[in-house]
């Protein structure tokens, strides 16, 4: 009750306040808010959205804003902050996009409470102000509430509210087969470096730094498919194997579990002083995570060379399942 009375008091005070006290409170708040240590943008670019450009960032705590000015486009608006506020939004902090009276029904709490600008800095050391990424489909379900709503209880869109509905439309169509988060990694750039950075915390579980005793990992039976594919005689794994036996493991089995990991592998290799590798690639995976996932691999690579007729089918068909490039890969590291 006592918070009802202090919050009602505090907009009562603010209607109270004269233009002119309203704008140095929101000059101070904004010179505060620069002031203050900011994010900063690590990677920025543009994606369109229904021939609207839409500018956005990644910064280096990893949130995705788009900015101010083009999240308003986007949704069929065209203000400017007003003077010295570097922000659109009432002194309740309700931004401009949701402050229409009409709106109000349509805005539940969570949405409310998450329509704080984000001030960040940007590539270039300028001041930018932008809104979570996310944010702007849950805005465009808003509008097309409300424009549902229209539809139903008066036949029409009032005049003023259909390009904003419009543009909703638009903003959920965008998104509608690729997420907001996906398109600003991809337009900025981000997509590569996360990718990689995914990658890395892939290999830190399943590989280890010292090289752990040697054990047989490769069943006989993965060489012996090797061999009848190829149209060898068999004769056992250590008389003699052709060289490319070796190429073929590492074309099979390292290259395939994940892009990167062989090279991965090799740079974790100790080595002699005559610059040998001191041991086995597959010494270096961990027992817990790595191991596992390499028997399973051998033994899916395995079972593929037992299934074919000939060497072609087999490559054929491990190209479709296990390509070596890309982002198609498994890792079974759910646990």
């Amino acid at each position: 009750m006592t918070e009802n009375f202090r919050s009602k008091g505090g907009l009562k005070r603010a209607e109270a306040l004269s233009s002119k006290r309203r704008s140095e409170i929101a000059k101070k708040a904004a010179e505060s808010r620069w002031s203050a240590n900011l994010p900063e943008a690590d990677f920025e670019g543009e994606f369109l959205i229904d021939g609207n450009v839409v500018s956005c960032a990644v910064l280096r705590d990893e949130r995705r804003v788009i900015t101010q000015t083009t999240f308003l486009k986007a949704l069929g608006r065209s203000r400017s902050p007003k003077a010295g506020t570097g922000v659109l939004s009432t002194v309740d902090q309700l931004p401009v996009f949701l402050q229409a009276k009409a709106l109000k029904s349509f805005i539940n709490k969570e949405l409310e409470v998450s329509t704080k600008p984000i001030f960040f800095r940007t590539r270039s050391g300028k001041k930018g102000v932008g809104y979570d990424a996310t944010l702007i489909n849950k805005v465009a379900d808003v509008y097309l509430a409300y424009g549902e709503h229209c539809l139903i209880e008066k036949g029409s869109v009032p005049k003023r509210y259909k390009k904003m509905v419009f543009a909703a439309n638009a903003i959920k169509n965008a998104f509608a087969e690729t997420g907001v988060i996906a398109l600003i990694d991809e337009a900025t750039g981000y997509q590569d470096v996360r990718n990689r950075m995914a990658l890395q915390e892939v290999f830190e579980a399943v590989l280890q730094r010292e090289l752990a005793a040697w054990a047989k990992r490769f069943p006989d039976e993965f060489y012996k498919q090797i061999y009848r594919l190829r149209g060898w005689e068999w004769r056992g794994r250590h008389i003699n194997p052709p060289q490319v036996v070796a190429h073929y493991t590492n074309d099979f089995i390292y290259d395939r579990i994940a892009p990167g990991l062989r090279q991965e592998l090799i740079s974790r290799m100790p080595k002699s002083e005559s610059g040998n590798n001191k041991g086995r690639l597959h010494q270096l995976f961990t027992d817990d995570i790595g191991h596992p996932l390499l028997a399973q691999h051998v033994h899916m690579v395995t079972m593929f060379m037992k299934a074919a007729n000939t060497w072609d089918d087999f490559k054929v068909n491990l190209d479709k399942v296990a390509p070596k490039e890309g982002d198609n890969f498994q890792l079974p590291l759910n646990s």
